[in-house]
């Protein structure tokens, strides 16, 4: 055998250990949520279930918690908060590349530092501020904030690709008489919808993993997204009796996350590429 094929032998090997000791975990928590509390017990972690009790330790997650509201609001947040940022930062990306205005790139700099520091230094202050406006507890004041807080990065993201968009486009359209807000929304953002792919699905994993905001921002379950709740059913189940049913209520919320991915999947590789290239 020669240098090369040992080398690609080894490296096949090495990814096929990554990969398997990424499946087992993954595996033994799906296993988890279809055994009854009694096979998570008797059984060893990988032994296929016998009754297949996913419906049942669902119900009982839902019964002892308000998941399927908070379901409701996390979707929500995810959406809005989605569809918010991505109008208001291909607003402003669209300026700073397009338009090139003094001191453009400080501009895109400030924007940009939003991403720079840890998100828990806004916890204190916005929960005042949240006081202070009668946002706190609120959907709108978690839609305003999820907006908020995903400008800077999906600023970023079209910054790069609107960059890749050829000028000449905008100056022939220009030339028929069409707008600057007509040549961002029939030619640039329909340029960029691999960039927006990406937006929507980083954006919307992001706000439905959230807990931290989710606890500190809201308290009552109308306004409470499902990360919260679903702590607070961990919290019901503490001791580790109950896994089986911790495990069906987590699917259950993982579910819009793998869903978004394999719909999005092309268009959110395709996206990295390109604006990776626009930078």
């Amino acid at each position: 055998m020669s240098a090369r094929m040992i080398r690609r032998a080894i490296t096949h090997l090495v990814m096929i250990t990554l990969v398997l000791l990424w499946i087992l975990p993954v595996w033994s928590s799906l296993l988890m949520g279809f055994k009854t509390t009694q096979e998570y017990r008797a059984q060893q972690f990988w032994e296929l279930p016998k009754s297949w009790a996913i419906l049942d330790n669902l119900a009982a997650a839902l019964s002892k918690a308000h998941l399927l509201e908070n379901y409701f609001n996390s979707m929500l947040y995810g959406l809005v908060g989605a569809a918010g940022a991505i109008l208001i930062a291909a607003l402003a990306a669209y300026t700073l590349v397009w338009f090139r205005p003094r001191l453009g790139f400080l501009i895109f700099m400030v924007i940009w530092s939003g991403t720079i520091f840890p998100s828990q230094m806004y916890l204190i202050p916005l929960f005042r501020s949240f006081l202070t406006l009668h946002l706190y507890d609120t959907r709108l004041g978690m839609c305003l904030f999820y907006i908020a807080i995903a400008i800077p990065f999906s600023v970023f993201v079209f910054r790069g690709s609107f960059s890749t968009v050829p000028r000449e486009i905008g100056e022939a359209a220009r030339l028929d008489g069409c707008s600057n807000m007509g040549v961002l929304w029939r030619f640039v953002f329909p340029l960029s919808k691999s960039a927006v792919a990406v937006l929507l699905l980083f954006i919307f994993i992001w706000v439905w993993n959230d807990l931290i905001f989710g606890l500190v921002l809201t308290r009552s379950t109308r306004a409470r997204p499902v990360m919260a709740a679903l702590s607070q059913l961990i919290g019901a189940y503490t001791g580790g009796t109950n896994y089986p049913i911790l495990m069906a209520a987590t699917l259950f919320v993982t579910l819009p996350v793998v869903v978004l991915f394999a719909v999005l999947k092309n268009q959110f590789i395709k996206g990295l590429t390109l604006t990776t290239a626009g930078e």
